[in-house]
């Protein structure tokens, strides 16, 4: 059972961190509405680019150390434990890859892949009281169609502010098994058929690394923009996929949130 409940100021954020947002002002029921837009590669691996408008809701309930959350299509667990452990575990979907993602055919003649439910677990350890710095692990899992995807990760909060406004940056490696890989990056025989391209087993282990840099300005109250970026680079099992037309990945993003 865990124990221990963070050393914060009442109505603080149950971490002060950017990327983990806390909408209840301490305790109770907190709520944010609004809206992002985001400009990334159409599916992964792809060497197109579209802009997509996502309307954006989130409902929270904290007690003490503990933030129950629905946001999108993801629910969670998060809390805080001895003032330096994260933990959180999340119920979410993972999206789908359709054939019309590709304006240019690049997916014709691949099979489509269905939304998938997968659960997480995520671990991270404060290097110190505040949350400037911190080590962490992420580790996802869905039925044979998703596999398991793995994340170990290093981040850096700006500044000492504890609102959870401010910026954020976090450094990370993945690793998936032969299921997940596949998943966006396989390609069949039926599918090499059909499509021209060259089939494509992937064995699983190292699948890209990355950076990600959030930013939340606290306008008011009740008022906040947040907006972020994010670099990926694949690894050499991942490019030299056909579906990999590009060996990175890019994702710019900009939301308007209004908090009650």
């Amino acid at each position: 059972m865990l124990v221990g409940a963070p050393r914060t100021e009442a109505g603080a954020p149950l971490f002060p961190l950017p990327f983990t947002p806390d909408f209840t002002r301490g305790g109770g029921w907190g709520f944010a509405l609004g809206a992002g837009i985001e400009y990334e590669n159409a599916y992964a691996g792809s060497d197109e680019y579209g802009l997509e408008l996502d309307p954006a809701l989130a409902i929270q309930w904290r007690t003490g150390n503990h933030l129950f959350s629905w946001e999108g299509l993801e629910l969670s667990w998060t809390t805080r434990q001895e003032d330096r452990w994260y933990f959180q575990v999340d119920v979410g979907l993972d999206g789908e890859r359709e054939r019309e993602d590709s304006d240019d055919g690049r997916l014709d003649g691949l099979e489509e892949r269905d939304d998938e439910f997968t659960g997480t677990g995520e671990v991270r350890y404060a290097l110190d009281g505040e949350w400037r710095n911190y080590v962490g692990t992420r580790v996802s899992a869905g039925d044979g169609d998703f596999g398991a995807l793995a994340f170990v990760f290093v981040g850096h909060r700006f500044g000492a502010r504890q609102d959870g406004g401010g910026t954020e940056v976090f450094v990370y490696s993945t690793f998936a098994d032969g299921d997940n890989l596949n998943r966006d990056f396989g390609i069949s025989r039926s599918e090499a058929i059909a499509s021209g391209l060259a089939e494509a087993e992937l064995d699983g282990g190292y699948r890209s690394s990355g950076l990600r840099l959030v930013d939340r300005r606290i306008v008011s109250e009740h008022f906040q923009i947040v907006s972020g970026f994010e670099f990926q680079y694949f690894g050499s099992e991942v490019r030299g996929s056909p579906i990999a037309r590009e060996d990175f990945a890019l994702e710019f993003e900009l939301a308007v949130l209004f908090t009650f």
